[in-house]
């Protein structure tokens, strides 16, 4: 949905481009190295690997060309939250140090960090994806939500048609435990 709404906001349309969607995710790099199709998706450190095997670069990010969006969001049910609230605040005040963290620390150092995670890629390939990241200013400041944010990502789902109805804000972002 993502890229989809990005061709839209850059002024292209299905008349311009044809996606496929029917590639499962996990199978895109595959598909794309085999000759289907003249761009793909993908997420770091995938599409780093294609550069470096030589078999595509990477031109654009989708962050960027789509606006701000809160791709990855934290959910939990009211309920939760009422009982919950301590637990929630210290989860937030967590996500808020890492973000504050990929702030103020180097590629270099952000990289050594995360390396646990990304046994097959090497230091160097990790530097190269946080500064990419870095540059695409893909982290947020803290968790806080705005509403130009949610409402990007309204407008998104809709051209999608991928919702039935707005829901106000309010009702559905909670940013009382967050940092604006």
């Amino acid at each position: 949905m993502v890229f989809n709404y990005a061709l839209y906001k850059n002024g292209l349309t299905d008349k311009d481009v044809i996606v496929d969607n029917s590639v499962d995710f996990a199978s895109l790099s595959g598909a794309y190295i085999g000759g289907q199709g003249d761009f793909v998706n993908l997420f770091e450190p995938t599409a780093l690997s294609l550069e470096k095997e030589g078999k595509g670069c990477v031109l654009a990010s989708l962050g960027l060309m789509s606006g701000e969006v809160p791709y990855t969001v934290f959910h939990t049910k009211k309920s939760y939250l009422e009982k919950n609230s301590e637990t929630i605040e210290k989860f937030t005040k967590a996500i808020n140090e890492g973000l504050k963290y990929i702030k103020e620390h180097s590629s270099s150092e952000i990289a050594q960090v995360i390396k646990s995670e990304f046994p097959d890629t090497s230091i160097e390939d990790l530097v190269k994806v946080v500064d990419r990241y870095k540059s695409a200013d893909s982290w947020w400041e803290n968790t806080y939500i705005s509403e130009d944010a949610y409402n990007n990502l309204l407008d998104l789902m809709e051209y999608n048609d991928a919702l039935d109805k707005r829901i106000d804000f309010d009702l559905i972002v909670d940013n009382s435990f967050n940092e604006k």
